[in-house]
């Protein structure tokens, strides 16, 4: 199948899925989660590509695709412009928050993935 067709049908596979999720858990608790689910999903995904276990188009449909679409950096810069607003100390801690617990995520789903194979 096409590289672009792979990532289309991903994309809205991730981006309905994304939105269900905001509808269920308000923000900025659903943009974590999303963002930290989609970390350690992909942590997974790069480790199964590295040790060929998936091939580059699933990588683009799962990865590029899926995960692209579900998490979001433009609505977590937008939810920390808001706790900015309103008060600096959230702000500095979801901000100081995602960007531990998503990178430890997808580092965990890499190992996690790495030590089955």
């Amino acid at each position: 199948m096409n590289s672009y067709l792979l990532v289309a049908l991903g994309g809205a596979i991730g981006a309905t899925l994304r939105f269900a999720v905001s509808e269920i858990i308000e923000t900025p608790q659903g943009t974590l989660l999303v963002n930290a689910l989609g970390s350690l999903l992909l942590g997974v995904c790069m480790a199964a590509l590295a040790n060929e276990i998936i091939s580059k188009e699933m990588t683009l449909l799962l990865g590029t695709g899926i995960l692209g679409a579900f998490t979001t950096m433009s609505t977590f810069s937008i939810e920390t412009i808001e706790l900015w607003n309103d008060q600096q100390s959230k702000a500095i801690g979801y901000v100081l928050l995602t960007m531990v617990v998503c990178p430890f995520l997808a580092y965990v789903g890499w190992e996690a993935f790495e030590t089955t194979v």
